[in-house]
């Protein structure tokens, strides 16, 4: 499916789904729960989807009740939990890979773990390296080290697992499957990535009644178990990783709009885009008692109040808005260095690469420089309200990689151009895999978005 996107006026409310991460931790909790348990507001995506099949391979019983139900419910596996009888096929996503598999290898037994052509470029070699550390077997079937992959566990925790914890979902894996084992597993971090998912993995063992604790620094993380889980019901929060789309797409095109059930629990360190934003004149007002945000896109972007004129951005805590904030820096006027950025080249594609690409097709001034991705953007309008003839950016065809975050950035950059252009992006049905009907609800405050 192809979208254009051309310059919108939004206005009125939006509301995002619930939180993807949020979601798949509740579906394999309650899976190795005894009882029913009930997930209120999930979000209804592929990847959740995916999650759902995989966890009926473990002997829980999860349903959907229906593409508007709002309630999912989980019949536990509680103690018949076992192994998977078939290959596990997680589709596009990454999160139920790293997830599960460490909770699968505490049976005994052999698994395989395969999913779409997007998954089969994701590496593993740390998940895989993780297991042997601990006495398990796994190994790839291929020589660039992603899935198909094969393990057989049971893994043990008599050992201290020492990784750089650079991907944060693998360390979320395993400190879900510590509630199986009998004793207190530790894990060791050289470099740890993406803290904040550590501390919503935290929240969640803490909710199931399990004991945890992580280092101030997040280099040392224990995990007591085993744990009886009993069936819960739970409310997932609406989704900061998709907050970040119509929050810049009302900056880009000078809108107002309010963005509804706004989750302030500081569980999603995506929400940490509003910080970042305002630095450079964002007019964001976040009510945490209401739960709403309220994007004022009238004010003009800039970094020229910061020091040097750079709005520096490091993006290791929160790698998921890397797409989205480097749309909002093609208008930003100034300089903006996104730094720590490593962890985003293993997410669905290369995405450092496929940003400079695509962002350069549309006259922006981007390019990697020392580690850093560095964005040089213009404002639309100078300080005095008039025409700035330094912004040059314009429309044209982009590809999405078949990546849902940077098929719904692109898209939003198309709000904000000024000069009659559309940006039309290549298979963007991808949306799907985070945000089920994007482009429509986009389309409901004003997004000027249509199938080409």
């Amino acid at each position: 499916m192809k979208i254009s996107s051309k310059h919108s006026s939004l206005a009125g409310h939006i509301t995002v789904p619930g939180s993807k991460s949020h979601t798949i931790r509740a579906l394999i909790l309650a899976s190795m729960a005894e009882g029913t348990s009930h997930i209120k507001n999930p979000l209804p995506s592929n990847d959740c989807l995916s999650t759902v099949a995989a966890v009926n391979q473990l002997g829980a019983s999860a349903c959907t009740g229906g593409k508007d139900s709002d309630v999912w419910t989980v019949e536990g596996a509680g103690s018949r939990i076992h192994l998977p009888e078939d290959v596990v096929n997680v589709g596009n996503s990454g999160s139920l890979m790293y997830f599960l598999c460490p909770v699968i290898a505490t049976f005994d037994g052999w698994c395989v773990f395969t999913g779409d052509e997007s998954i089969r470029t994701r590496p593993v070699s740390h998940l895989v390296e993780a297991l042997n550390q601990l006495d398990a077997k796994a190994f790839s079937i291929n020589s660039r080290q992603s899935p198909p992959f094969v393990f057989r566990g049971p893994f043990s925790n008599r050992k201290t697992l020492v990784t750089d914890g650079a991907l944060s979902q693998y360390i979320s894996g395993f400190m879900m499957a510590a509630t199986r084992m009998e004793g207190t597993m530790r894990i060791r971090l050289t470099d740890p990535k993406e803290t904040p998912y550590l501390t919503m993995t935290k929240a969640w063992l803490d909710f199931i009644g399990a004991e945890s604790e992580i280092s101030p620094d997040f280099r040392e993380i224990s995990v007591k178990g085993p744990v009886a889980i009993k069936a819960f019901d739970t409310v997932i929060p609406s989704d900061w990783e998709a907050v970040a789309f119509p929050l810049v797409a009302a900056l880009l095109s000078g809108s107002r709009i309010v963005i509804d059930n706004i989750d302030s629990s500081g569980t999603q360190g995506d929400s940490e885009i509003v910080n970042v934003l305002r630095k450079a004149g964002a007019d964001l007002e976040w009510d945490t008692e209401a739960a709403t945000l309220t994007v004022n896109g009238a004010a003009r972007l800039s970094t020229e109040t910061l020091p040097d004129g750079i709005l520096s951005v490091n993006i290791s805590a929160f790698p998921d808005a890397i797409c989205a904030l480097s749309v909002a820096a093609c208008y930003i006027e100034g300089t903006t260095v996104i730094s720590d950025i490593d962890v985003c080249r293993k997410k669905e594609t290369d995405r450092i690469a496929a940003m400079i690409s695509e962002l350069s097709k549309l006259g922006a001034d981007i390019e990697e420089k020392d580690g850093c991705l560095v964005i040089r953007g213009h404002s639309p309008e100078n300080a005095d309200g008039t025409p700035n003839p330094l912004f040059r950016l314009h429309g044209g065809e982009v590809e999405s990689y078949m990546d849902h975050r940077i098929a719904m950035s692109l898209a939003c950059f198309g709000a904000g151009l000024r000069d009659g252009g559309s940006v039309t992006v290549n298979d963007a049905e991808c949306c799907s895999v985070s945000f089920p009907d994007f482009f429509e609800k986009m389309s409901g405050i004003g997004c000027d978005f249509s199938r080409v």
